[in-house]
């Protein structure tokens, strides 16, 4: 059960208090403080380069911050913790893999080790039950080099879902995915986390297949960022503001578009202010 704040509210299982983190010079964002609650969906954009990807170092205990603090469940972010759940970037993992379904989700339960031996009846049963869960029941046994890319993204969801985490990261999980996988990794995230009680920060270059998800937005660009709900964050005025430069945004038959010369990324597919 997810602690309850003294005013009544609930307790925050990450928090980020004025961190700030660049290199060589170079403030990749500053004075950022966030707090996630249980259950929360926050999806992170921006440029190539802006630093979603090493928030997520941050958040994972593999990146140090320059200054202020960050915290996972009530600790320190450290690196390897059973609170956090990561779910990477789709890739096809090689055809001569040589584990089951059930093998790779095992091992989110046993530290990630190699092996198709005879496995206790109580992992058995709770890989059961994450197959059940991502809807990969009917795969189960078969070899994951010949599952599609989507059927491998349910399989690193049940995994990194195993150690039941306080937080999930997902790192652009839907990308090469089509449409229809989309939906369904993002759907099955959601589902998962509201009925798990984690808090969800998903990394994407394209809003539109998860916005009806999504709580808050953090945007990071060009050293600052934003953040607030969907409708808050994604606006012609806030972003001209972030980019120092104007940014129309528009929606076209229920799709978010961002028409921009200098904005990159996926979710703003723009050249000389027209949409391509």
């Amino acid at each position: 059960m997810a602690e309850v704040e003294p005013d009544g509210g609930r307790a925050p299982v990450l928090r980020l208090d004025d961190a700030t983190i660049g290199f060589h010079g170079r403030t990749l964002w500053q004075d950022l403080s966030l707090d996630l609650v249980p259950g929360e969906f926050l999806a992170v954009l921006g440029p190539n380069g802006s630093g979603k990807s090493t928030l997520l170092k941050v958040l994972l205990g593999l990146q140090r911050l320059n200054s202020g603090r960050v915290e996972i469940a009530g600790r320190p972010a450290r690196r390897g913790s059973s609170r956090v759940g990561y779910i990477p970037q789709q890739q096809t993992l090689p055809v001569e893999t040589p584990l089951r379904a059930r093998d790779l989700i095992a091992m989110g339960l046993d530290g990630h080790r190699f092996g198709l031996r005879t496995r206790p009846r109580a992992l058995q049963a709770t890989v059961d039950q994450l197959l059940e869960d991502v809807g990969a029941t009917d795969y189960a046994e078969m070899p994951v080099g010949l599952l599609s890319g989507g059927e491998q993204q349910r399989l690193r969801a049940a995994q990194a879902l195993a150690s039941d985490p306080d937080v999930l990261l997902c790192d652009e999980p839907l990308h090469s995915l089509d449409l229809h996988h989309q939906q369904a990794v993002t759907e099955l995230i959601r589902r998962q986390a509201q009925e798990r009680d984690a808090a969800v920060v998903f990394v994407t270059h394209e809003i539109n297949p998860v916005i009806e998800h999504v709580d808050r937005v953090l945007y990071f660009a060009r050293g600052q960022y934003r953040i607030g709900t969907p409708e808050e964050v994604i606006r012609s005025e806030v972003l001209s503001e972030l980019y120092d430069s104007p940014v129309d945004v528009i929606e076209h038959r229920g799709r978010l578009v961002i028409m921009a010369d200098h904005v990159e990324g996926d979710h703003c597919h723009v050249d000389h202010g027209g949409v391509l």
